[in-house]
Parts: structure tokens; sequence; C-alpha cells
């Protein structure tokens, strides 16, 4: 249940009719999206939609509407339908009468995890006659779905193991399934169209390839491209799976999964150039053209060209290696015109990523000198570490960086000249969106701020901040009106202006 903010009646509880025509909905959504999505599976430009007078590029979901992974797309840029509240209150805090907490089983980390965490944005699905349903994985092990006007569930919870942290996805093509990883070691694919979440095949990160690294867990959002999904785990490997998804004779959603490709993110001269074997991918993957973008913890950032697998084929190939020299765990952005914005760490202190630089630019059509333009930012904020844990948002000409120190550079994606320079509490491990010209970002100081940035002329004025009591490392999920966000405090909330469009 939530706790709301306002007076109101008896909260409602889940209704199961409401939750096989939300299943049905999508269904039908199912033979739109094929016919709206097939230029962009097929790697082919999408024409972006217009906010204003910035072209926004589109969501991944075409047919219906809803935030169904990090970041919203396939390069990672997509980040809500506005409008932002200009006004914020809490309408909502959920759970009411405890705190989402759970000890982690792994032995290493044995205090108490509450809330939700890195990167931990959830998905938002727009459902018929104006309702939404927020989905995110939090610190209990659990994986929520509620009512995004009142906070309560829409379904019983997902109960994993451990930890479910980072963010997972929702299918963009109508079915009725949910992509999940959880630091139990298993990433679940799972029903939504049953009278509880029905894990329907899972895969262990421990055991699912020949040479596992670092750990078993699973950061990462997937990405659903044609009849695939793509993910990579913290075991250092990059999975391509054919899902084989359909309906069985009762009309429920069926998987058949096939791994078709597992792909080391790592190679021997990284594990020489690093000394260790701290090459876990973090980030969610990003796609464009045939080609998948991700990097690891030892700071590789790689290409590779999947287009024979995803057209049924066996071969693939590397087409981009660039070595940044310190830990990438943000997500790469890609822009139109196919250039790569990454963000790293600053931890292990090297020369090499002292001349690249912890906010960069890369290049993939020139692979033997990509870089394009780096930015220092070394600042400790996180850790005993500097550089950046956040995911780099795209603006018009603008690429927007946040590091853990607190640093907020906007930076012209031509020249890498920063343009302006905000703050907010260090450390910051967010990621910064950009709905409608407003900025929004969190900190671990609890802070949540929002900067109007549509003119870049002037100094961005400071249109509101919120303060909770918790630090605020997930990125928030904008939809017409509301944000969605948990906090290290144990509870996800749910805010719009005060008013009627509740």
């Amino acid at each position: 249940m939530a706790e709301r903010f306002e007076a109101h009646g008896e909260a409602p509880q889940p209704n199961p009719v409401l939750v096989f025509a939300i299943a049905g909905v999508l269904v039908v959504a199912l033979i739109v999206a094929t016919v709206l999505r097939s230029g962009e599976e097929a790697g082919a430009p999408v024409g972006p939609v217009t906010s204003g007078q910035v072209k926004v590029p589109p969501p991944i979901n075409r047919a219906f509407d809803g935030l169904t992974t990090f970041r919203g797309n396939a390069s990672r840029s997509y980040y809500g339908e506005g409008p932002v509240p200009r006004d914020p209150t809490i309408v909502w805090r959920s759970p009411v009468g405890h705190k989402m907490c759970m000890t982690s089983i792994v032995g290493v980390d044995a205090s108490e995890w509450c809330g939700t965490g890195w990167t931990g944005q959830p998905n938002v699905i727009a459902l018929p006659g104006g309702g939404l349903e927020v989905r995110e994985g939090a610190y209990d092990g659990s994986y929520h779905f509620l009512d995004g006007r009142t906070g309560d569930p829409v379904r019983p919870e997902l109960v994993t193991r451990d930890l479910a942290k980072g963010s997972a996805t929702s299918d963009p093509d109508g079915y009725p399934l949910y992509y999940a990883g959880s630091r139990d070691g298993h990433f679940r694919i799972v029903a939504l169209d049953r009278p509880q979440p029905e894990v329907l095949w899972d895969i262990d990160g421990g055991t699912s390839v020949p040479r596992p690294l670092r750990n078993d867990d699973w950061d990462g959002a997937a990405l659903i491209v044609r009849d695939y999904l793509l993910e990579g785990g913290e075991n250092g490997w990059f999975y391509v799976i054919r899902l084989n998804r359909g309906y069985d004779d009762q009309g429920l959603v069926t998987v058949a999964p096939e791994t078709v490709a597992t792909i080391p993110g790592f190679d021997d001269q990284l594990l020489t150039d690093l000394g260790d074997t701290d090459v876990s991918i973090e980030d969610s993957v990003a796609f464009r053209q045939g080609v998948v973008y991700f990097a690891n913890s030892g700071g590789l950032v790689q290409g590779w060209d999947i287009s024979d697998l995803l057209a049924g084929g066996t071969s693939y190939h590397q087409v981009l290696r660039f070595w940044a020299g310190d830990d990438v765990d943000a997500s790469i952005v890609i822009d139109g015109q196919g250039f790569l914005y990454v963000a790293a760490e600053y931890q292990r202190f090297g020369q090499r990523a002292r001349d690249v630089g912890q906010l960069f630019k890369l290049d993939p059509s020139a692979p033997d000198d990509p870089l394009v333009w780096g930015i220092p930012a070394p600042q400790i904020g996180f850790e005993g570490a500097g550089g950046s844990w956040s995911t780099p948002a795209l603006y018009g000409n603008t690429v927007v960086f946040s590091t853990a120190a607190g640093r907020v550079l906007l930076v012209d994606r031509q020249s890498g000249e920063i343009i302006r320079e905000l703050a907010v509490g260090s450390p910051s491990i967010a990621s910064p969106v950009v709905v409608d010209g407003v900025l929004i970002l969190g900190d671990c100081l609890g802070d949540v701020y929002a900067w109007d940035i549509s003119d870049l002329g002037r100094t961005p004025p400071l249109l509101w901040t919120m303060h909770f009591n918790g630090c605020v490392e997930s990125t928030p999920a904008v939809w017409d009106g509301w944000l969605f966000f948990g906090t290290r405090e144990g509870y996800l909330y749910g805010i719009a202006d005060s008013g009627p469009s509740q």
C-alpha cells in the first residue's frame, strides 16, 4: 500500500479484471508496434519528434505510450514525457508502515540496504483511460508494480533472493513480459498476464559462460531488438538471446529463449593493462544500426556488429575498441549522427584516464582514433573516487554531464566547450534527465533539483528543489505531469503539482 499525502478514501485493492485488461491492450499493440518499429530495428534512422524548438529522439516503444527501459530507447536518449511539475508536492509514498529493506546474501555487504539505488529508473506504462503503472525494483529484493496515481499495488510483487538493483525493462513490442535482474545471480523473464508475476525463464550469471569474472549480478536494463534480448552481466560477458515470444492456446504469453551468442567484454590486452579482472558490465547497452555499444569496469568501450545474429546468422565482430583507462559504469549515449557520449570514473588514477578525461565523445566511424574531445573531471566525490557514474543526457546541441563531486556541466556537443556549469550536492551518482527544457537531477544529500535550460544564453534559473531523507541515486522517470523515483531511505514516491490533474 502507499501512503497518500492528501485526503482521500480507502486505498483501492488490486483489480484482477484491470490487470488482464492491461495485458490485452498491450497484446493488441504488438501488431502495430511491428509495423511502426520495423525501420528502427533494421538499423534505419527513425525521425525524431519535436518538443518546443528541440528535436527529441522517440521511445523504443512506438505502439503504446510509456517509458519501458532505462532512458527510454536504444540510444539511451529518451527521458519521458512532460509536462514537468512546476510546483511539485509528494502525492504518495510507498509502502506504508515499513521500508523496503533487506540484508544482502553477498557476504561482503552484510549491512542492511534500503530503498532504490543506482540506476533504478522506474518503467512507466500508460494505461487505457489515463491510468499509469509504475514498475520498479528495490533493495527489499522485490520488483513492485504500482498504480502511478495512488501508489497502491496493481499486482503482487516479484520476489527475488537478493537486491533488485539497476533498472529493468518492459517489453516494448506489447508482449506482457518484464525483464529483470537481481543480485541473486539470476536474470529473469517474467510474464505479467497471470494473476501474479510468473518467471518463465532465467539465466545464471555464474554458470552461463565459461569464464565468469568479478560476480554474477545484473545491473543493466536489457534492450529488446526484434525478437532478441541484449544484456550485459557483471560476469564481464555480453549476451544475445533469441526470445521466440508467442502465445499458447489459452492466450497466455510464452517464451522459448535460445542464447545465440555470449561475447566476452574483455580481452587479454585489457587484463594485462589493468593487472586485475575487474571487468564487469554494469551499464545498460546501447544499439544503433546493427551495432551494440557498452563498456566495463576496466574502462573498455566497445562496439560489436551483431547484425548477422539479429538476422538469424551466427557471426559477429568488434568494430570499436577504445580504452578509457578507468571504470565506465554509466551507459553510453548515442546521438542522431552516431557519436557516442561516455562518462567514466576516476578511481585507478592512471595516466590513461588523465589523458582521455572523464567525460568524452567518441566517433565510431574512426575506430583507429575515435576520441573527438574529452573533459577532465577528477574531483573526488564518491567512495574515494572522482569522475562520473551518471549517464549523460542529450538536449538539442547540448550534452549534460554530472559528476560524483556534484558538478553539472552543460557542454556543446560539437566542440566539447563547457557552456554552463551548475552544481548539486556531493556525492551525486543519479543520471540527469531533460524533458521540455527542464533538467532534473538528484544527489546523495537527499535533494532533487530542477533547472530551466531551454535558453543557454542565460544562466539556467533554478525552478525548484525538493528534499528527502535519503540519498537520491535513482534516476527519475518523468511522465505527464508526474515524477517517479525512490530514495535510499526506503520508499518510492509519486510527485506532481497539486490540483485536479492528479
